[in-house]
């Protein structure tokens, strides 16, 4: 009897220690299948019992430490009805079979209209799960998956399958295999959200006509991918720091008619990388201090570059694999390249006089060894350019028709024009020789 009450008070003393951790004795999916459509439910601080489906349009509200923990063999949430609302929750524990057709998830969305908003996810194989599901929003949601070492055995912190029209902003995801993952999945706008530490921040297969406004991919391997899509339009973005072994700020890969504008590209491997990709427009980026500014294959014709600031980059612009027709500007507007390409403009109207160009024998280095890219910084690399450029054996990488001159860098041109009227002067002073100037005024400044 003693041995009972004294394994009773221990229950009770570690319940009463431990408020927030025990298991909630209601049953969660009990609770949810009482409730009739429109309803919420609102959850205490404690950790119920997951795998639940949601069968019919209520709302979940949890509180600060709400958790809703899986049992490690499916989805931890299943939503199955439209217009369902899930706030304020943590949700850990689905299953991490990566072998499964099922591809479980913390929260799966197989309908329309539904709400996820301030969830935090951990412990799961995807994160939030968007499987032919429309116009459903996840917001300020925040996605932890096993981290780096993990990525071959983990999913994609936010994943949309064939769904269309959805809106992901201001979310947070880290340490997943890639950030946010869309396979035919067209018409969505991903706002405001942060990725880090990922495969790929974003990576895009088959979908179209996407907007990406806001956006920061860092420390990942490659910041963004996009594949075999067309009509994307990103602009506002950073791809800061995405750095691995052939790494990319932003890698098009047979993707056409996308727009990439007001983007910042800073110290990448690769800022912009462009293969197999026709009739893409890249206006007003900022590409700087990455080690390849821009990386395009020859494969890869008809894009439009337009002012763009592309300075400070080791290689300014690799063009490999041959001759391709792009243009370097629009409208007689080419981009600012920085103080490597000094540009003359004397009628102060911000274009330059001259056309610019660069030329370069790394290309064959390049093509020819991918560990090219681990030395770009080398010293050895300035001597193997300065020895093809005294035998001629370069190719030309850019040619810039009409490259800017930057606003904040404009110079006062009248200083040019009165050093010009002084050398005159001196040129004229000079040619009466220095005898007659002495006649003149004398070895005291006197006339004689």
């Amino acid at each position: 009897m003693k041995k009972h009450l004294l394994f009773l008070f221990m229950l009770l003393l570690i319940a009463a220690l431990n408020p927030n951790k025990s298991i909630a004795s209601e049953n969660l999916q009990a609770m949810i299948d009482s409730l009739d459509g429109g309803a919420v439910l609102e959850l205490e601080n404690k950790t119920y019992e997951g795998n639940i489906v949601i069968d019919k349009s209520i709302e979940i509200i949890g509180k600060e430490n709400t958790v809703i923990q899986g049992d490690r063999t499916g989805n931890v949430i299943s939503v199955r009805a439209p217009h369902v609302k899930i706030r304020n929750l943590i949700v850990t524990n689905s299953s991490l079979n990566r072998n499964s057709s099922e591809e479980y998830a913390a929260i799966k969305i197989h309908t329309d209209h539904n709400l996820i908003d301030s969830v935090t996810i951990k412990h799961s194989f995807h994160g939030i799960y968007l499987s032919q599901a429309h116009h459903n929003t996840v917001q300020n949601s925040d996605i932890t998956g096993l981290g780096k070492g993990q990525i071959a055995n983990q999913g994609n912190g936010l994943h949309v399958y064939y769904a269309n029209n959805n809106i992901l902003k201001n979310n947070k995801v880290r340490s997943t295999r890639d950030g946010m993952f869309f396979d035919y999945a067209n018409g969505n706008e991903i706002l405001g959200n942060e990725i880090s530490e990922t495969r790929y921040g974003l990576h895009f297969m088959y979908s179209n006509e996407n907007y990406f406004n806001g956006n920061t991919f860092t420390f990942n391997t490659g910041g963004a991918a996009i594949m075999q899509s067309n009509g994307n339009k990103l602009s506002n973005n950073e791809f800061i720091f995405n750095y691995g072994h052939k790494s990319f700020g932003l890698l098009l890969l047979s993707s056409n008619q996308t727009l990439v504008e007001n983007n910042t590209f800073f110290l990448n491997q690769r800022g912009l990388y462009i293969d197999q990709a026709t009739n893409n427009s890249f206006k007003g980026n900022s590409i700087i201090k990455n080690q390849i500014g821009i990386e395009i294959w020859a494969s890869s014709n008809d894009q439009v570059f337009t002012l763009n600031e592309i300075d400070e980059n080791t290689i300014p612009v690799a063009a490999l694999g041959g001759s391709s027709r792009n243009q370097w500007s629009k409208d007689q507007q080419g981009n600012h390249w920085g103080t490597s390409f000094p540009v003359i403009d004397l009628n102060q109207d911000g274009i330059g006089d001259e056309k610019i160009s660069y030329q370069s024998s790394l290309y064959e280095l390049i093509e020819d060894q991918e560990l090219t890219y681990l030395f770009l910084k080398s010293p050895a690399i300035a001597v193997y350019e300065k020895m093809n450029q005294f035998f001629h054996n370069q190719k030309t990488m850019f040619e810039d028709e009409h490259p800017l001159v930057k606003d904040d860098a404009q110079v006062n041109y009248n200083w040019i024009w009165l050093t010009i009227v002084g050398l005159i002067i001196i040129a004229v002073i000079l040619q009466k020789g220095r005898h007659s100037l002495c006649i003149t005024f004398g070895r005291n400044g006197k006339k004689t």
